[in-house]
């Protein structure tokens, strides 16, 4: 059962418009509507705001500004985590980013709400803003520093050396399913239909936002249209929905739209990046430097790892990886689909690249020649390092010796070809999950856990693992998630959801075996028989994951996937267009569950890594802080037009000191590596070397060789 490619169980409901999602719930009955008012200026304070007309215009229940807004819990900013830390909004006249929301209006219809909204009179006191990465400069305060050797000193000796500065533009999730919620305050207890990635863990930072017990919220999230990161923290829908239904003891439904969806919800930060190697005239690198600097916010310093990717994936005597933060008047950044490894790595890569043609020796060669089997950064076995294995059977797969060994020298027609390369990798991570397994007289199996589902197949393989477990059909199997009420995991998110869930429900299930056997012996053909004589009542046992910090596996060795993806392009000679021919992905990611849904995932990833290597930008007006490109008009991704043949090998693999499965996730290991790729392909067929992301045509054509 478990690593069949067996279709997603959720599907059949999907596809003919049977799953409920959150803006579709029917339970609470009838809701009100709400409308959010966002800032016009980057910079600031509300100087005056009038709501008279609002609060006259039809339909309309309630208008609150940071004048009337309920008093709620302060703000912690980087003093709380981020899963759960207070969020409160209309809390202040103060403006710190465009599209902050400064009204809100709850109306009987959303067209009410919205044009309610509209009628609010605003005047602002415009103050300058800092929207704009500055650059490396000596004031910058170095966090998250990795050392080893002198990598000032291996450059200065370093007989062949790279040093270069890349950029990298602010990404957003941007899932199909808009941001949502539906609030019922009723009987003491508020009832909320969310779309989120957790659910246990925004009831702590809800609860102390609303300023009341969290074992009061409940949250059902059952089903969720893709996340990738941007469901993961507490937003205003949920706040300001939750407010609303208290106040006026009705439900309240609070959807953002698209473009609400780019302002008030987080984004990857830009970054810049300095990349130093030497190396050998062999290959062997002598020094790996990467410096990178972040945009966070004053009051939010989460960033993301771009320069952490380094630390282990290469080994280097002589080694330092560092990131600065560069706050800016603009919403925090928040965790997108790879987060850190995708530019990080991207940045890298292509270094990597520049590297070996510098020293004459073929990429996937240089890369092989840096393995390493040893964290270089935590001085640890790595578990696991099919890293090697993956570029050797790609280049196999892929047809690697056929590459054009000297840039723009393959023609196509019209077409400039080229190949390109890049390795990947992600660290594994365990996380305190529980899962609940209960057999039934009645002849099911019913598996609870408030684990959430965003489109990954999570209802299949947990229904596989136990399927497998206990020896039954997995038509069976009742999978229960994303509810509150059920035991504590992980969440959808960090790649970690999808192993830790199946490990505690195996280790339910492996419980309950137990327990039979004790009273029914080994040699029973039928579990749902000797459920029915043994314990009429039926049986239970809860499954549990331990956390990294507290398993011993975690502390003898060091535990990442890996990855090696193969690109080749084309670009139009008289335009720059650039066109993915083909590519290959070839992964190492332990155990794999589900062969369909781990081939969707990691396919779905290397789009993510194309797009950012060629189209993915968010524009910012530098005089407002306005996002310029804030919909799908203008914010560009792939089509399908723009992703020719993809596919994606899954090695055979079992990483026993990840878990007894041997399982590990893969929900970010496919976007990794794949824009360095891409990029590395684009210099292979162009010889212009774009370092300044995403490669567009602008950035390509003045380089390009006439025809």
């Amino acid at each position: 059962m478990i690593g069949q490619g067996i279709s997603r169980t959720d599907g059949p409901i999907k596809v003919t418009g049977r799953a409920a999602y959150s803006a579709e719930r029917q339970e609470a009955g009838p809701t009100l509507h709400g409308f959010i008012l966002g800032a016009g200026i980057g910079k600031g304070r509300v100087a005056r705001i009038d709501i008279a007309a609002a609060k006259a215009a039809p339909g309309v229940r309630l208008v609150w500004t940071h004048e009337n807004a309920p008093e709620q819990g302060p703000a912690e900013g980087i003093e709380g985590d981020m899963m759960d830390r207070a969020r409160p909004e209309l809390a202040t006249d103060q403006i710190d980013y465009y599209g902050k929301p400064i009204g809100f209006v709850v109306a009987e219809s959303f067209e009410e709400a919205r044009a309610a909204a509209g009628l609010i009179a605003v005047e602002y006191e415009v103050e300058p803003g800092a929207f704009a990465l500055a650059g490396f400069g000596p004031e910058l305060k170095w966090r998250r520093p990795s050392r080893a050797g002198d990598v000032d000193q291996a450059m200065r000796e370093g007989p062949v050396t790279v040093e270069e500065t890349y950029t990298t533009p602010y990404h957003f999730s941007q899932p199909m399913e808009l941001h949502a919620c539906i609030a019922d305050w009723r009987d003491g207890h508020l009832h909320l239909h969310l779309t989120a990635q957790m659910v246990n863990q925004l009831t702590t930072g809800l609860g102390k936002t609303l300023r009341i017990d969290p074992s009061l919220i409940s949250i059902d999230s059952a089903y969720v249209g893709g996340g990738f990161g941007s469901k993961i923290v507490l937003h205003c829908e949920a706040v300001l929905a939750s407010l609303a239904t208290m106040a006026l003891g009705q439900p309240v439904k609070l959807m953002l739209t698209r473009r609400q969806v780019f302002t008030l919800v987080g984004h990857r930060p830009a970054s810049i990046s300095r990349v130093r190697l030497a190396a050998t005239p062999n290959g062997q690198l002598t020094a790996l430097g990467h410096d990178a600097l972040i945009q966070v916010r004053t009051d939010d310093a989460w960033d993301e790892g771009v320069s952490s990717v380094g630390k282990a994936l290469y080994a280097s005597p002589n080694r330092l990886t560092r990131q600065a933060h560069q706050a800016l008047d603009l919403q925090p950044g928040e965790p997108v689909r790879g987060p850190g490894e995708l530019p990080g790595l991207m940045v890298l890569e292509s270094a990597m690249d520049e590297l070996a043609e510098k020293l004459g020796i073929d990429p996937v060669e240089l890369r092989l020649r840096n393995d390493t089997h040893i964290d270089p950064d935590k001085r640890l076995p790595l578990s696991g390092r099919r890293l090697a294995d993956c570029l050797r059977e790609g280049a196999e797969q892929f047809g690697w010796r056929d590459r054009p060994t000297r840039p723009a020298s393959r023609r196509d027609g019209r077409w400039l070809v080229g190949y390109g390369v890049a390795s990947s990798m992600r660290g594994h991570y365990q996380t305190s999950a529980e899962v609940l397994v209960r057999i039934d007289p009645d002849g099911f199996v019913i598996v609870r856990s408030d684990m959430t589902d965003i489109g990954t197949g999570t209802y299949t393989i947990v229904a596989q693992v136990v399927a497998e477990a206990l020896g039954v059909p997995m038509s069976l199997i009742k999978v229960e998630l994303a509810h509150t009420k059920h035991p504590k995991g992980n969440g959808a998110g960090g790649s970690w959801g999808a192993a830790n869930t199946t490990v505690a429900a195996d280790r339910a299930a492996a419980a309950l075996r137990a327990r039979i056997a004790l009273v029914a012996g080994t040699g029973y053909n039928d579990i749902f028989a000797e459920v029915r004589r043994h314990f009429p009542e039926g049986i239970e046992e809860t499954g549990r994951t331990l956390d990294n910090s507290e398993d011993p596996n975690y502390r003898t060795h060091a535990q990442y996937t890996y990855g090696a993806s193969f690109a080749e392009v084309g670009v139009d000679i008289d335009t720059g267009e650039v066109r993915l021919r083909r590519m290959l992905g070839v992964f190492a990611a332990g155990r794999i569950l589900n062969a369909k849904t781990a081939r969707s995932q990691l396919i779905g990833g290397m789009i993510w890594g194309v797009s950012a290597a060629l189209q993915e930008a968010g524009v910012l007006d530098p005089r407002h802080g306005h996002w310029v490109n804030g919909d799908f008009a203008e914010y560009l991704i792939p089509t399908h037009a723009d992703i020719p043949a993809i596919d994606a090998i899954m090695l055979e693999d079992f990483d026993d000191k990840a878990n007894h499965l041997g399982v590990k996730g893969i929900g970010e290991l496919g976007a990794g590596g794949t824009g360095g790729s891409v990029a590395n392909a684009v210099y292979n067929a162009t010889g212009v070397r774009v370092r300044d992301f995403p490669i567009t045509l602008a950035k390509l054509l003045p380089g390009v060789p006439e025809r």
